[in-house]
């Protein structure tokens, strides 16, 4: 185990500690729905531990929805029950790290979505985008040097001209493993970049052309490699 996965690890005890705290907190207060939460200083003092560290707990809570930050107003109990809430909050802290399986399954399901979005909503201004994205990847795969990163940013083009906020905050969530675990596993040779010039052009046709079920198909045929991969390889059951 490298010492990045030790500190991640240790970052996420720590964090899930504090939610915890904060979940007992609520109970102990009995705090209800629109009641505000103490300041970060005070929580920090109470629970002996950094203002980032107690930021970063918020944070966690508020991508669930259980806690709403309010510019110059503090945090607040979001909008739902107390039973809900320690339901939630008990499902967030039993939550496993994703492995690559569970990442290549989420992101061939939600980029499917997000070509079919996006060959609808696209506008001249996300194609230019695009099309920058793939010369950039293009370039770098012509070059024979590693493009994954080149690769993803295109994808997130995608995503962004797919206008669903919730589908591209999920592709920005799971981009970072995803890059992690290319590198990790050494998926893209030679060939499969050449080959991605191919298909990625083919996507980006697709969304030029607003014709929603062939760039989904596109899509599809894009990640076939990468899913047939996790088949061999036993990464996805």
């Amino acid at each position: 185990m490298n010492l990045d996965t030790v500190i991640k690890i240790d970052n996420q005890a720590n964090q899930d500690l504090i939610v915890s705290k904060i979940k007992g907190l609520i109970s102990h207060k009995n705090l209800e729905t629109g009641d505000k939460l103490p300041s970060e200083r005070m929580l920090s003092e109470r629970f002996e531990t950094s203002r980032g560290n107690i930021r970063d707990a918020i944070k966690k809570l508020e991508f669930y929805g259980i806690l709403k930050t309010v510019p110059k107003s503090g945090t607040f109990i979001a909008n739902i029950g107390s039973i809900a809430i320690n339901g939630m909050i008990d499902d967030i802290l039993s939550l496993q790290e994703s492995s690559f399986k569970d990442l290549v399954e989420t992101r061939i399901l939600l980029e499917l979505k997000i070509a079919r979005l996006a060959a609808l909503r696209r506008t001249k201004d996300d194609l230019i985008k695009i099309k920058k994205a793939l010369d950039t990847y293009t370039k770098k795969a012509l070059s024979e040097k590693d493009a994954v990163q080149e690769d993803l940013l295109f994808h997130l083009a995608i995503a962004k001209s797919s206008r669903n906020v919730t589908m591209n905050t999920f592709m920005l969530i799971i981009t970072p493993e995803i890059i992690t675990n290319f590198n990790k596993h050494h998926i893209c040779d030679d060939d499969m970049a050449f080959k991605g010039i191919k298909e990625h052009e083919a996507i980006y046709q697709a969304i030029v052309e607003q014709n929603p079920e062939k760039a989904k198909k596109k899509m599809k045929e894009h990640f076939k490699v990468l899913y047939n991969y996790c088949y061999n390889e036993n990464l996805i059951k």
